[in-house]
Formats: C-alpha cells, sequence, structure tokens
C-alpha cells in the first residue's frame, strides 16, 4: 500500500494541522519520550498567530520545553496537569496551571469523560501494510484519550519503534498527518551513587526467584537492577521499563516464563530509555504495551502471583504514611502508578510492596524520615497500604505492627544524625 498516495488528503505541515484547534478547546497530549514535539511547538507558535484563547492542555510526564507553560503563553493556555514535570512546576507554583490528582489506572476513563479532549496531539510510528501505526512507547492515556477525541493529528515518525499489544491505530482515524523524522527522545541512565547502591542491594534480599516485579523510574529502581543478575525467571509487569530491563532479559534473568498472565511478555504502558531500549522493543513479540486501565488495574495486577512493586518517595512519617508528590503544599510530581501497583502487589499470592528512598535529603541536611508529613503535603500511600520502606540504612517491614512497633523499625534506619530527634519524639508519643 503506497499509504502517502492513499491518505494525501491528511497530510499537511504542522502549522497547518494546528489550526484546528480553536479557543476554549481542551487538548489532550501523548507524554513522556513520545510526546508530539512538533505539534506542540506548533501549537504555541499557532497560538500567537492565530489568536486562540484558553485552551485547556492536557499532559502528563513532559519531557519537552512545556512552550505552552511559559509566562507570555498565559492568556493561549491553562495547563491541566495529571504529573508534574520539571518543566510545568513553575507554573503550577504561580498558578498559571492546574493539578488534577488522580490514580494513573483511572487516567483513560478521565479522557474519555470528564477530561475529553476536542484535539489530541499523538505521536505514532510509520504504518505497516495494512494501514496501522503503533503508538510506539506510550500507550497509556494517549490511546483512550485519542480514540476519545473528536479530532486526532498525528506526527507519524518512521523513527518511532512499532511495539505490539493493544497499541495500535489505523490511518483512517486520524484526522491530519505530520510526517516529522526527528529523534524520538530519549532518558539517559541516570547517575547510581553508593547510597543508591545501598538500597538495591536491600531491595533485591527481597526479591526471589520467579518473582514479578513492578519498578519506578530512577537511579534506585535501576540500582536494584544491579543486584537481581543471580536471580532466575523473574517476570515483568510495569507501568514503564528501561535499559536495564533488557540488559537482564539478555542475562536470561528476566523470562516471564512463571507469569500467571501474559506469560512469555513483559508487559508495560509506557517505555523511557535510550535507543538500546527502542531497538529492542521495536517488533518485539515479547514486549506487551497495554492501556494503563489494564496495565495498572489492581485487579490484573494481583493476578500474577509473587508480584513485588518497587517505588521511592518524598518522605515517611513515624506512622508510616507516605509522601510521594509534594514538599507541603508544593506539588512536585503526582500520584502515578504507585498505589495502583502497592493494592495490586498486596492482593496478589505471595506479593510484596516496597517504598525505598534515601534516608537524607538536601545533602543530608534532612532526615526523610519525620515525625510529621510536611504540613500541606499529600499522603499518597496510606499507612494502612505500606509494607516494606527501605533506605540504605536497612528495611523497615510495617505491615500488621503497632504505631509503636513502626516508628521503631522506622527510627532504626533514619540516618544515625536523625535519629536522636526521633527518638525524643518516640518517647514523647510512647514512652
Amino acid at each position: 500500500m503506497n499509504w502517502k498516495e492513499k491518505y494525501a488528503d491528511k497530510i499537511c505541515k504542522a502549522e497547518e494541522a494546528v489550526k484546528h484547534i480553536q479557543s476554549k478547546d481542551r487538548v489532550v497530549v501523548g507524554h513522556a519520550c513520545s510526546e508530539p514535539t512538533v505539534l506542540v511547538d506548533a501549537m504555541v507558535e499557532g497560538a500567537r498567530e492565530n489568536e486562540y484563547r484558553d485552551v485547556e492542555v492536557v499532559h502528563m510526564v513532559p519531557m519537552g520545553e512545556a512552550k505552552y507553560c511559559q509566562p507570555e503563553m498565559t492568556e493561549h493556555f491553562r495547563h491541566n496537569a495529571i504529573f508534574v514535570g520539571a518543566s510545568t512546576r513553575k507554573a503550577l507554583a504561580e498558578k498559571r496551571a492546574d493539578f488534577t490528582p488522580t490514580f494513573f489506572s483511572e487516567v483513560p476513563e478521565l479522557v474519555r469523560t470528564t477530561l475529553r479532549g476536542n484535539v489530541a496531539l499523538i505521536h505514532v510510528s510509520e504504518p505497516d501494510e495494512h494501514g496501522y501505526c503503533s503508538y510506539g512507547l506510550s500507550c497509556d492515556y494517549t490511546k483512550p484519550g485519542a480514540e476519545a477525541a473528536d479530532i486526532i493529528i498525528a506526527q507519524v515518525n518512521q523513527n518511532m519503534p512499532w511495539t505490539m499489544g493493544d497499541n495500535f491505530i489505523h490511518l483512517s482515524e486520524i484526522d491530519y498527518i505530520v510526517l516529522a523524522e526527528e529523534p524520538v527522545i530519549e532518558l539517559q541512565p541516570p547517575k547510581i551513587g553508593e547510597v543508591e547502591k545501598k538500597i538495591g542491594e536491600h531491595i533485591a534480599s527481597l526479591v526471589k526467584d520467579r518473582d514479578c516485579l513492578q519498578l519506578g523510574i530512577g537511579a534506585i529502581p535501576d540500582a536494584v537492577l544491579l543486584f537481581l543478575k543471580e536471580k532466575k525467571d523473574l517476570g515483568i509487569h510495569s507501568e514503564m521499563f528501561s535499559d536495564g530491563v533488557v540488559e537482564l532479559i539478555e542475562a536470561g534473568v528476566i523470562t516471564n516464563k512463571y507469569k500467571q498472565i501474559d506469560k512469555g511478555q513483559c508487559v508495560a504502558t509506557f517505555l523511557m530509555g535510550t535507543k538500546k531500549l527502542y531497538q529492542y522493543v521495536h517488533k518485539n513479540p515479547a514486549v506487551r504495551m497495554m492501556p494503563v486501565d489494564y496495565v495498572n488495574n489492581p485487579r490484573v495486577i494481583a493476578q500474577n502471583d509473587n508480584m513485588v512493586s518497587i517505588n521511592s518517595c518524598v518522605e515517611v512519617d513515624l506512622m508510616g504514611q507516605v509522601c510521594s508528590e509534594s514538599i507541603g503544599l508544593k506539588q512536585i510530581s503526582g500520584v502515578g502508578g504507585q498505589v495502583d501497583f502497592v493494592r495490586g502487589a498486596q492482593m496478589s499470592k505471595n506479593g510484596k510492596t516496597i517504598i525505598a528512598m534515601p534516608a537524607t535529603a538536601s545533602k543530608g541536611s534532612v532526615s526523610r524520615i519525620v515525625p510529621y508529613i510536611t504540613e500541606g503535603a499529600a499522603v499518597t500511600t496510606s499507612r494502612n497500604d505500606v509494607d516494606y520502606i527501605v533506605t540504605e540504612y536497612g528495611i523497615a517491614q510495617l505491615k500488621g505492627k503497632t504505631l509503636r512497633q513502626r516508628a521503631e523499625a522506622l527510627i532504626a534506619i533514619a540516618a544515625p544524625q536523625f535519629q536522636g530527634y526521633l527518638l525524643e519524639e518516640f518517647e514523647r508519643r510512647f514512652g
């Protein structure tokens, strides 16, 4: 099929496509490494040229510059963040953007209903011989959001990996096609320091052969992977994974052989990494990309036995309440999939949930284990849901423990320089 000839009437320049955005429209934008940066940049330029006003931009993890959040664009755009990133925090702090708290698993339903888009901006692969494009690195809410939108504008890129699963859109469903052969956004591996290595080693001690893993993003999950090389037949059911997982697959550590569902396949809803990851997942039937209301659904997660969820946080109080998304009233990220996987792993046969963090912040001047969650901060994972807390100083298991026992266990894995003041609080409460 010569698809460019067949769909020639849909192919246009980005600046032409975004003219179909109107004032007061809601625009749902694909995120993370599948962010359609060519379309987003054209939309921002088009706002000045076409003078549209009060366009709501719904987006999760921003990897681009988020130019719609710049102060000079305030009259044109209002960002509605489902997850806050480096390029959108300032706009939120300055009250030029909004934040909608929600579990990641519930975002597809939101973009079908309350946050349904007038326009969806997506980034997809070139089509196959049947006219189907792959959503590539981000299925998550992007596919449901596009399916619900009135208008779909697609950035079609030959560099976008073709990934399998419930992850396709036919050219006939796309209203405007913008050809953009640019490099796909990459996320370079984080620097793993000694603290992260110690945390990774502690977490790895909790992982058993044949366990099924959910890994978050960042230095700690990557550090965990360093210490799993002696494990056997691990599985992956995770909202995302990166390059480190490919290394363990190639080493024969991850086989997905003993999963109860999606046997033989790594399941994810989005991917972030380098070309090594993108080349591995391209047309690979051992990788299954699915919408997030499948991947992060606790009922689905629980169908795999021995599920282990590994996530990070900002701070934990002496009751075991976990804050993972804000510093006081300052929203710095979002709920993401943490609670989805904590609850799914708890429902899993022999499941474990692990929340990990360095014991201190701000170069050792602040303890992350605190008497009370910072005033105004959100409790992401409740004390009733928490199981294991891990720092570089050890492991605290909280499930089934009294408040007194929890406080003792958490103080034991706090940084030594802060244990004194935490013990004073312990005596005040329990002495």
